[in-house]
């Protein structure tokens, strides 16, 4: 193993039976995140990066069967926030040092490019200074051209799986891999900073899939990577799925790490709902980014993608202070700070 990470570390690229090595060995998970802990030290120091994520609608026309408010989820309470509630959220993230505002949703039809892209341009109107990102699912080239224009700079789109028939074993016909790439590729040909990133533990999910999805992203080459543990939603077909592995999880950070030292990776919220200690133990693995949640308290429980998510009761300026403690305590430090990627260091 150590042969690997070392080979790994200076080539930053290995046959894939290296890579599936390293994807099954328990005994890598410590020695990964050391080497890995290194590379992120070497390019971004100690600084982890806050994003303030707005949760801005739940409703999605798409059925994936592992998502919470996937159409066909009849039990859950719908909601949209205001203009006017966003630009709050945006205000009071603001006042707590975040410069990077990170639009969610669903893929709600009512954010017409008209809707979607006047709520952009004012928050950069009011914050010339901070990023904007959107997380709203597949769109037209002309719509992520648009939004561009209007002030968006970082789009994230999570690929889920690189992998074809696993990727129709976790989503309805009308969705297609060949899709979402093509949505990727088009975003970065319009300029944006792009993430992808992938489920770990999802149902069907072998070891040649996370190979697959390690060299679709090496293929991609985006500047966001967001991982995480599959969790079942009570709402959906997998609802009694196993939980994806913490140990699994963290080890393909590290190699994420290895593979991507440029990378802007997130210690997610998933992680922190599997484990009480997992985005802790995400940064030690290589992470730099962290999420706080500014979305309003009354509505952080209705966007359900998994069940048991954590600091749905938290007000912002708690869940601040709570991830400044929680980063401190992991060894880094909270940084106010646009957080651009660093490609020009090696």
């Amino acid at each position: 193993m150590e042969r690997l990470i070392a080979q790994l570390k200076t080539a930053r690229d290995l046959p894939d039976e290296g890579l599936a090595a390293l994807i099954e060995s328990e005994a890598a998970t410590a020695p990964l995140a050391a080497a890995a802990d290194g590379v992120r030290r070497q390019v971004y120091g100690d600084a982890v990066y806050l994003r303030g994520l707005i949760e801005l609608t739940n409703h999605c026309r798409n059925n994936c069967y592992y998502c919470g408010i996937r159409r066909d989820n009849r039990t859950l309470t719908r909601y949209r926030l205001t203009h006017a509630q966003v630009l709050a959220c945006c205000r009071e993230g603001y006042d707590l040092g975040y410069r990077t505002f990170v639009l969610q949703g669903g893929e709600d039809p009512y954010y017409t490019d008209e809707r979607l892209c006047g709520l952009v341009a004012a928050i950069r109107a009011a914050y010339p200074d901070a990023a904007i990102t959107l997380s709203m699912g597949e769109r037209s080239k002309e719509s992520y051209r648009a939004l561009f224009n209007a002030g968006a700079n970082r789009y994230l789109l999570r690929h889920e799986t690189a992998d074809d028939a696993h990727y129709a074993k976790l989503h309805p016909a009308e969705l297609s891999l060949a899709h979402r790439k093509q949505c990727l590729r088009d975003l970065k040909a319009i300029g944006y900073q792009v993430g992808s990133g992938f489920m770990v533990g999802s149902p069907g999910q072998t070891t040649a899939c996370l190979v697959q999805d390690l060299r679709f992203l090496q293929e991609l080459d985006p500047d966001m990577i967001g991982i995480g543990p599959f969790l079942p939603q009570a709402d959906t077909p997998f609802a009694r799925s196993p939980k994806g592995d913490l140990t699994l999880t963290l080890r393909l950070i590290s190699l994420l790490r290895l593979l991507f030292p440029h990378a802007l990776l997130p210690a997610t919220t998933a992680l922190g709902t599997l484990d009480p200690n997992g985005r802790e133990l995400g940064l030690q693995a290589g992470a730099n980014v962290v999420m706080p949640n500014l979305s309003p308290v009354g509505v952080r429980a209705l966007y359900a993608l998994y069940d048991n998510k954590i600091c749905t009761g938290e007000e912002s300026a708690q869940c601040r202070g709570c991830l400044e403690r929680r980063v401190a305590a992991a060894g880094y430090r909270v940084v106010t700070d646009v957080g651009n990627v660093k490609r020009s260091v090696t």
